[in-house]
């Protein structure tokens, strides 16, 4: 019997250095990823129902940029008018003219309205801007509503339709990766939730009636991020008082436009904007897929990501009623990341269990 139980005991030993490698390796492993989501997590979140300021200490009406340690309060029309020179025409639509201007060394954005026929468009855009300052809304700097003038972070790469662009650029190419694109996938979600949770209300994306003009409402940040900047139509969804919202005054067509924003009386019935029914956020629902599309582009395992996705996508593309919330998809997304990102760091880690 004691030879047996020295034996016995003698193969255990024998054991534990085989056992004791793999099981320090998963650990290791279980803290990567942790530390990876953890970092990004961090990066992305969204507190449910509010949006998330991430901003720095300035209070709200002030400001911090590049090299600058103190917070400043947002420039009137007499700093704009002398601090601030413009340097070229980047950019615009219908609303505004964007140009690269300088103000105490740094690169701005300042935005110009194009005829005063869309004051209200650009004064609405100003007051949202001013409202719903977060990390997913670009910075404001000042304004002078006596000039019709906004001014705002300049973000280099320019819209989000620059993406592809940017990428292929040979200093950028070793961020197009799926992990990269789908992060700027969950960005995109996020700002949506933001706005369909914001303090004010339930915004809308309007400016979206296909997929060049949504990534036009966006920028792409030097660090790989997105924000809005284009909040001109941005109507507000009041259900407590049966308010729904319209998006502009013209009959939409197309397959990208959600199926309750086209016209539901056929080609017999010329198109009039007072009889056309009033919808609300799920519009935007529909479209996220498309625009996730587009962000993953075709960078290796970005089909990996579509396939993860197609539940929650098929979902975003089902009648008015049924669409899930920005908050959902959102949630989704954040599983399908947690998911790859462990199988991408422990590929193997099944096989040694």
């Amino acid at each position: 019997m004691t030879a047996w139980r020295e034996k016995s005991q003698s193969v255990k030993s024998d054991r534990m250095p085989k056992l004791i490698p793999p099981v320090l390796f998963l650990l290791l492993a279980a803290l990567l990823v942790n530390l990876v989501l953890y970092q990004y997590l961090s990066n992305v979140s969204v507190s449910h129902g509010k949006i998330n300021t991430g901003l720095s200490v300035c209070p709200h009406g002030h400001f911090r940029l590049g090299t600058l340690k103190n917070c400043s309060p947002w420039l009137s029309c007499g700093a704009i008018r002398g601090e601030v020179h413009k340097v070229k025409h980047v950019g615009g639509g219908a609303v505004k003219r964007v140009f690269l201007s300088e103000w105490k060394e740094n690169k701005v954005a300042l935005s110009q309205l194009t005829t005063l026929e869309l004051q209200e468009d650009f004064l609405h855009g100003l007051q949202m801007l001013k409202s719903l300052q977060s990390k997913y809304v670009v910075k404001l700097l000042g304004f002078c509503e006596e000039d019709f003038l906004i001014l705002t972070e300049y973000h280099p790469f320019g819209s989000l339709k620059n993406l592809n662009q940017v990428l292929n650029l040979p200093k950028y190419k070793a961020s197009n990766t799926w992990l990269r694109r789908f992060t700027l996938a969950i960005d995109y979600v996020s700002i949506i939730h933001s706005l369909h949770n914001s303090p004010l209300g339930t915004f809308v994306m309007c400016d979206s009636s296909d997929l060049d003009k949504v990534l036009s409402q966006y920028l792409l940040t030097s660090d790989f991020h997105i924000v809005v900047n284009d909040l001109d139509a941005l109507p507000l969804v009041n259900r407590s008082a049966g308010e729904l919202i319209r998006c502009g005054h013209q009959e939409l067509r197309g397959e990208f436009v959600a199926p309750e924003q086209l016209w539901p009386y056929g080609p017999e019935v010329p198109f009039e904007d007072s009889l056309m029914p009033p919808y609300d956020e799920m519009t935007d629902i529909w479209k996220i897929p498309d625009v996730t599309d587009f962000l993953l582009g075709e960078a290796e395992g970005s089909d990996l990501v579509r396939f993860h996705l197609f539940d929650i996508h098929m979902a975003c593309k089902k009648s008015l009623a049924e669409r899930p919330s920005a908050e959902k998809v959102l949630d989704a997304y954040r599983r399908v990341l947690t998911s790859l990102v462990r199988e991408m760091v422990m590929p193997g880690t099944r096989d040694m269990l």
